[in-house]
């Protein structure tokens, strides 16, 4: 789908999403970053909206949790599969409202796939276990829906990072309020919503809503949310964890990452640049596991950053929508200027730009950064943008202290000829992931994905065990024969 200035006869035009798509006065540009063109307009969500949504969605969950289990899978299932049939239906909005390249459409679209089908695997995984118990009676803990999720998405990887929540929080029985990012309310929900009501979704359990922080904050203050998904920055995540903590409920934060890569002096130092220019650039750099830092031995630090720049200088950037072109733009005029400040500020404190450092419109090149310091704004804070900072270390308690330095703890990538020594360095790192022989982008539906200190709490994203911490609440029941006696 290509920028359309007639603007395209969908079903969610000027509308938003409760079971069905429901037109408002309330209206939002949906905004090519490649283009700058309107290719879309939706609903725009208000405080008003979030109080009806609640309201509709704990009747309808009701029932919804009621039902056998298989009743969610088909639906689930029956999602997957018109996904395959027709990838395009999402693909395309990634494209255009995201900015994503191809490929990096493609494998998003792969994600949401395998999290749905993936997500109707679990509604039949065992949910309760048998209890002893010192008295004579069935002891039993099962786990029961929390009712009610509120789901708050970015704008990066806007479908999967949607759908990762939606998919096994309806397959548990709850219903969904989610609001996803303004800048890409279609493909992080609108675009999900009609997936899902086509495969049979059943009337008022996902609420999409687009709007902007007021809608965010009305979802993390409704008493009628208990369960709060948020995925997003971590200045955000703090904001939503001090309002919801006096409401006691439960948080779920993924936020975000500064993460690294240890090149070993034993590694292959050609390989290890192609890993790190992945790392690095896929999408822009607009990743939460983005490789932002490049820890590289002293001695090898000269041929890996040739390498590197020969990649980043190499790499396609352009509209999207040619798919000669590997990376696409950045998503705003806000945060382009926020990564070019900071490439600014770090050259002015003393790195030296080895590559890239320029835009054109919001299309920034592929960037390295060499001699960076701890203090230098590119290694210290997260810049959310195609920007490969390397800096230098002599010894391996060196490089494990300068990773561990960072208030951030998602994802950290070894590369190394010596597996088994890398597996052993990965117990002296506090990080969330730890990938040996690969850099730091990387999720599948079936693992318990998310970080620690300043890069998440509350749970995991994913697999069966955090899918049901995360969307059910534990329930002890005992059943005995008759009543029990008691001396008053």
């Amino acid at each position: 789908m290509t920028a359309n200035p007639g603007l395209p006869a969908t079903a969610w035009h000027r509308a938003l999403f409760d079971g069905t798509f429901r037109a408002v006065t309330r209206t939002l540009p949906v905004i090519a970053p490649a283009t700058g063109a309107v290719i879309d307009t939706v609903g725009e969500a208000g405080r008003d909206d979030v109080e009806q949504a609640v309201t509709v969605a704990r009747a309808a969950q009701r029932e919804w949790a009621a039902q056998t289990y298989d009743k969610r899978v088909a639906v689930l299932l029956r999602a997957a599969r018109l996904l395959e049939e027709d990838p395009d239906r999402l693909g395309s909005w990634l494209v255009d409202e995201a900015g994503s390249g191809r490929g990096k459409a493609e494998f998003e679209v792969g994600l949401v796939t395998t999290e749905l089908q993936e997500s109707a695997a679990l509604a039949s995984h065992p949910y309760g276990e048998v209890l002893r118990s010192a008295k004579p009676r069935f002891s039993i803990a099962r786990r029961v829906p929390v009712g009610v999720v509120g789901v708050i998405s970015p704008f990066n990887f806007p479908g999967i990072l949607s759908m990762r929540s939606v998919a096994p929080a309806l397959a548990l029985g709850n219903a969904v309020i989610l609001k996803p990012d303004p800048r890409t309310p279609i493909s992080g929900g609108l675009s999900l919503a009609a997936l899902l009501r086509e495969a049979g979704l059943p009337d008022g359990l996902l609420h999409v809503l687009p709007g902007g922080g007021d809608v965010g904050a009305a979802i993390v203050a409704h008493p009628g949310i208990p369960c709060l998904s948020f995925t997003g920055s971590t200045a955000a995540g703090r904001t939503i964890a001090e309002a919801a903590g006096p409401l006691l409920k439960k948080v779920h934060l993924e936020l975000g990452g500064n993460n690294a890569l240890l090149v070993l002096p034993d590694a292959d130092v050609q390989a290890a640049a192609s890993a790190g220019a992945w790392g690095s650039f896929l999408h822009q750099g607009q990743i939460c596991m983005t490789t932002g830092r490049h820890l590289v031995h002293s001695s090898r630090a000269e041929e890996y950053l040739a390498a590197l720049v020969h990649k980043a200088e190499k790499i396609p950037v352009g509209d999207p929508a040619d798919p000669a072109n590997a990376l696409g733009p950045i998503i705003d005029v806000r945060q382009r200027d926020r990564i070019h400040g900071l490439v600014t500020d770090s050259v002015r404190s003393g790195a030296t730009l080895l590559t890239g450092g320029e835009y054109t419109d919001l299309f920034y090149r592929p960037t390295v950064l060499a001699d960076v310091g701890p203090e230098t704004p590119v290694w210290k804070e997260e810049v959310f943008g195609p920007v490969a900072p390397v800096r230098t270390y002599d010894t391996v308690d060196e490089a494990i202290d300068i990773i561990n330095a960072s208030e951030y703890g998602l994802s950290v990538g070894i590369l190394t000829s010596d597996a088994y020594r890398a597996f052993e360095l990965a117990d002296r790192i506090e990080s969330g992931a730890v990938h040996i022989n690969d850099q730091t982008v990387d999720d599948e539906a079936p693992i318990p994905f998310g970080g620690i200190k300043a890069s998440g709490s509350g749970g995991r994203f994913g697999g069966a065990t955090a899918n049901l911490d995360t969307f059910t609440e534990t329930q002890w029941v005992t059943v005995q024969s008759e009543i029990a006696r008691y001396p008053f």
